[in-house]
This record gives C-alpha cells, structure tokens and sequence, in this order.
C-alpha cells in the first residue's frame, strides 16, 4: 500500500485510498471479520469477503482516507465523509480503528478531529453528523471529545449479541468545531 501524507496530525495522517488497492479492501475485510470491530457495527453476523468489502467501500463514496501512523507508516483505520451536500452543507461522518493495539489510545479522537477539520475547512460544510451504538461506550466518549453532541436515537434499533441496542444520532456544526484539529 503506498500512502499520501495528505492530512497530517501529532501522530498520525489521512492518506486518500486508492480505488485500486486490493491490499486495503484485503485489511477492511480482515477488520470487519474481527468481532470487537463487527460488534461495534452490528455486523457480527455477517461475512465480509474481499469482493464484499470492496463493494461496501464503493458504495459510500464520499472522502474516505486511510488513518496512518506518522512514524512508521502503519495503517491502523480508515474514516470517512460520506452522503455529502454540498448544496446544504452537510455530510455523514464514519470511522473505524481497525487494529486492535491502537484502540483506546486517543487515536481515533485524532482521527475524527483531522476529518472534521478538513469537512468544515476545505469542504465548506456546515453540519457533520454520525451514529452510533448506545453500547459502544469508547466511541461516544471520542465523539464527545470531539464536540459531536446527542440529537436523537432510534430506540431498539439494532439487534446484536441477544439484545436491542438503542441507535444514536451525533452531530457537530462547524461553529462548534474548535478549529485545530488536534
């Protein structure tokens, strides 16, 4: 996989993917297979292929980058801007730390705070919203971190792992965002 530092933080960038990279549809595949990753989606139940995640990765569109380490060039995640207006401003936002090691170490706040950074400075845009598990504690707490807020939830929405989980809706206005982005 060869990466473009097009968006750089303390410890880590956003490369644009590659349309044509097998390599990271191969990574989203093994990271979507990975129960803690799936669980947080709802997807545990699925199978994700190689094909399939390449599919699912061309659907959405949008912005999508890689999420890399600064230092040594690992790929740890991927986020994304997806579902963008550029009449209303507005977009939805998804990210993942697909690598075990590295979650919960305060780079996916990094991460949600470049993507912001770039939507709200380069994008113009006004509104960026997100959702989320009710039971996908780490996240919210990154998203908050962030200054995504509360604005709704589907109650009951998802069923995962023998019980209904509450689907919550985030968002974030560009006045909000406190401007760096980390």
């Amino acid at each position: 996989m060869k990466f473009y530092r097009k968006i750089i933080g303390e410890r880590l960038y956003l490369s644009p993917f590659d349309a044509e990279d097998v390599e990271m549809y191969s990574k989203w595949a093994e990271w979507m297979n990975n129960k803690a990753v799936a669980d947080s989606y709802g997807g545990n139940c699925n199978l994700v292929s190689l094909s399939g995640a390449k599919k699912m990765i061309e659907k959405f569109g949008g912005y999508r980058f890689a999420v890399v380490l600064l230092e040594s060039d690992i790929l740890i995640g991927h986020v994304s801007l997806h579902d963008v207006d550029h009449i209303s401003r507005n977009a939805f936002m998804g990210i993942c730390i697909g690598e075990d090691e590295y979650r919960d170490r305060g780079y996916g706040t990094e991460a949600v705070r470049l993507i912001l950074s770039y939507g709200f400075k380069t994008l113009n845009l006004h509104n960026i919203m997100l959702t989320v598990h009710a039971d996908n504690y780490a996240a919210i707490k990154c998203y908050e971190k962030a200054g995504f807020k509360e604005v709704g939830k589907c109650r009951e929405w998802v069923y995962k792992n023998g019980k209904y989980v509450d689907k919550i809706y985030m968002d974030i206005l560009e006045g909000e965002f406190k401007g760096e982005p980390v």
